[in-house]
């Protein structure tokens, strides 16, 4: 079911549309707060956190490389992901945000999310939220696409959040939804 704006939600949908029009609304709006600024703008930090918008953006782009490979068939990330020490180096997706140029970040991002939101309909199309995938399987426990999903739903309201604050703090930009006349990146659709 199709509503408009595009971020909304279904409003009377079934399981599989409103997870998937909760969570890809939480992405339309993570990607407005970041749409539009400068390297200055996404290395702006507020009070005495790291946090940055540019560092929120690669990690998320993490996030959802890893929701469409390794969490659901146990493949491997791909670089840059699988050229980082994390234990060495935690943080290093927020750390090194600052290096990449604003549009790569962005164009990388729009491609993981129109990818991972492709993949996850292919795999929900053939064995439904409650198939078991690879994340568990490690620590010899089932994990359902369903927890996968949520996860990422619950990532990105986190997020997001911060988004807020650090947005607010670089050009007073504020709101829960993107206006009207905003589109998401042409890729997704």
């Amino acid at each position: 079911m199709n509503t408009s704006p595009a971020w909304e939600p279904p409003l009377a949908g079934d399981e599989i549309e409103h997870l998937l029009g909760a969570l890809d609304r939480q992405r339309m709006t993570f990607r407005w707060k970041v749409d539009g600024l400068d390297d200055e703008g996404l290395a702006a930090r507020v009070g005495a956190s790291s946090l940055t918008l540019g560092g929120l953006i690669k990690h998320l782009t993490g996030v959802e490389r890893s929701a469409a490979t390794q969490r659901i068939d146990g493949s491997p990330l791909g670089p840059p992901w699988t050229e980082v020490d994390w234990n060495a180096d935690p943080d290093w997706d927020f750390r090194t945000a600052a290096d990449d140029p604003v549009q790569d970040l962005l164009d990388r991002y729009d491609e993981t999310v129109a990818a991972t939101r492709q993949r996850h309909r292919e795999v929900i199309d053939a064995e439904g939220l409650g198939q078991i995938v690879a994340w568990g399987r490690p620590f010899g426990v089932d994990v359902s696409l369903r927890r996968i999903l949520f996860d990422i739903l619950e990532e990105y309201a986190r997020h997001t959040g911060h988004a807020d604050l650090l947005r607010e703090a670089v050009d007073g930009r504020v709101g829960e939804d993107p206006p009207e006349d905003w589109s998401p990146p042409e890729v997704w659709r």
